[in-house]
């Protein structure tokens, strides 16, 4: 009598993750299927404003199934919270290893006191309007210890450098928002943007 008691427990365990795993997966392709439009999207003349609504729960199913994609190699399990009043707050585990080979190694470095895989915690604001944006860094921790700004700076900067970029993207600095994209709102849950 016991066995089948396990037995139909972890049965159905089994199906209740499968039916969530696919439900994520179906979020997730929501999601890109939403990005795929806001990427194409061109505003013509006299158009309403285009809304496009993202969902906390979406952006995280994409993140997980659709992100390693174009994720830099050394960033892992990249997770989003929607705060409201344009705060959000990200996680993602990062290979500081690959950060401190790169890196000067002295003692004002501040990549040199951190090794391994370790979660990076960033909350901060969205600032967009007319086009452009900012994100303003609010606090930071690596495996729960609190870093300074200039950490992050440097974290941000090594895992966006490209051919086209090779200084990285900068904290903080303004940049444009691509495809006509006027504003973006984060509200609680979710983040909408307009075109």
């Amino acid at each position: 009598m016991r066995t089948r008691f396990v037995l139909a427990l972890f049965t159905v365990a089994l199906a209740t993750s499968a039916a969530a795993q696919s439900s994520l997966q179906a979020q997730a392709d929501a999601a890109y299927a939403k990005l795929q439009a806001v990427m194409r999207a061109v505003k013509q003349a006299a158009a309403p404003a285009r809304r496009t609504v993202f969902s906390q729960t979406e952006m995280n199913a994409y993140l997980r199934y659709r992100a390693s994609t174009w994720l830099p190699t050394g960033i892992t399990e990249p997770s989003v919270q929607f705060i409201g009043g344009n705060r959000i707050t990200t996680v993602v585990t990062a290979d500081l290893d690959g950060v401190r080979k790169k890196s000067s190694g002295g003692w004002f470095d501040p990549t040199s006191y951190l090794s391994g895989r370790l979660p990076v915690h960033v909350t901060g604001t969205l600032a967009t309007s007319a086009g452009k944006g900012r994100f303003m860094l609010e606090t930071a921790t690596v495996d729960g210890i609190p870093v300074p700004r200039v950490f992050i700076s440097e974290l941000l900067a090594f895992y966006t450098r490209s051919a086209d970029n090779p200084a990285g993207v900068r904290l903080e600095e303004p940049f444009e928002l691509p495809s006509e994209i006027e504003r973006i709102d984060v509200t609680t849950g979710q983040a909408v943007v307009i075109q």
